[in-house]
């Protein structure tokens, strides 16, 4: 039986230079989907999947982040003195129990495979998540927990995975298959970014991981990849072979709020699904589809 996975890592040190000027002075993980930030809906879908201990990894100017997670005693008492129950409740609910989180830096921008190794120390020696925060995933059941429940099957490395048009497997790590029944893949290999012509498949790996202890070790060799970065995709396939590795097609609906018209799409498709909202957005959006 593999061990449990209790830990998760946000890579959050990214500078968000595609959303300019908003991301000046605020971090892109702090942008709004409707009203909480992209950076809450991935540690609610972490908390929702059993996660107990949340790692972040930051840089300069990040300290938003910090504080959106912590105890506010002066926002905390006007909200009692005002009496207003539903917006305490709220603020109470997304806190972390003491010693839940803790924040690491990046120090210098070198991929995400360093991204996540600089928080080697933290995690020890136990399967991990990594979530993306740019990637909001709506759907049903946890996109992590669809992971971890074939994780506790099988073992290894999972990543959660979707069908993408072929010219688009650049912008991707993409999996070369072994096998695939339609909802789990088996993997063979795995390539970060191919060109179109030479792409194993169309099966390309999204923001969320579960990963082996083992891809640490390899992340700390410091191996530059695609771009010149360390790249986790590299580290995950050098494993192969040595450890099982699969990909799940997940249940739900991934937005990339990292690209304007996906975090437009995501504040759209949010909003939809509230009953307090929904109304409201179909009277908006109407006039622009409208027939002339």
């Amino acid at each position: 039986m593999p061990q449990k996975v209790r830990t998760a890592v946000f890579p959050v040190g990214g500078l968000g230079t595609r959303f300019l000027p908003a991301t000046k002075a605020m971090p892109k993980e702090m942008l709004p989907v409707v009203d909480k930030p992209v950076i809450q809906y991935a540690v609610e879908e972490a908390r929702k999947a059993g996660i107990e201990r949340f790692i972040f990894v930051t840089g300069r100017g990040k300290h938003a982040i910090e504080d959106h997670f912590d105890y506010s005693f002066e926002l905390d008492s006007m909200l009692e003195r005002r009496q207003n129950h539903e917006a305490l409740r709220t603020v109470r609910e997304m806190m972390m129990p003491p010693g839940a989180v803790a924040y690491v830096r990046q120090m210098e921008p070198r991929g995400l495979g360093h991204a996540v190794w600089t928080a080697k120390q933290l995690v020890g020696n136990e399967p991990f998540a990594v979530l993306l925060p740019d990637d909001v995933v709506q759907s049903d059941a946890p996109c992590l927990q669809q992971l971890i429940d074939v994780y506790d099957r099988k073992g290894g490395n999972v990543v959660a995975v979707m069908d993408v048009e072929r010219e688009h497997t650049k912008r991707y790590g993409v999996l070369d298959v072994a096998s695939d029944d339609g909802r789990l893949a088996t993997v063979k290999g795995l390539v970060e970014k191919p060109d179109p012509e030479v792409a194993p498949s169309t099966l390309a790996i999204i923001g969320r991981y579960v990963l082996d202890a083992e891809v640490m070790n390899i992340l700390e060799r410091q191996t530059e990849g695609e771009g010149g970065e360390i790249q986790l995709t590299d580290a995950m396939a050098e494993m192969i072979g040595s450890h099982p590795f699969h990909g799940v097609r997940i249940d739900g609906r991934r937005f990339d709020c990292g690209d304007k018209v996906g975090y437009l799409e995501a504040n759209i498709a949010y909003a939809l699904q509230r009953p307090d909202l929904r109304d409201s957005v179909h009277a908006v959006l109407a006039p622009y589809f409208e027939k002339p």
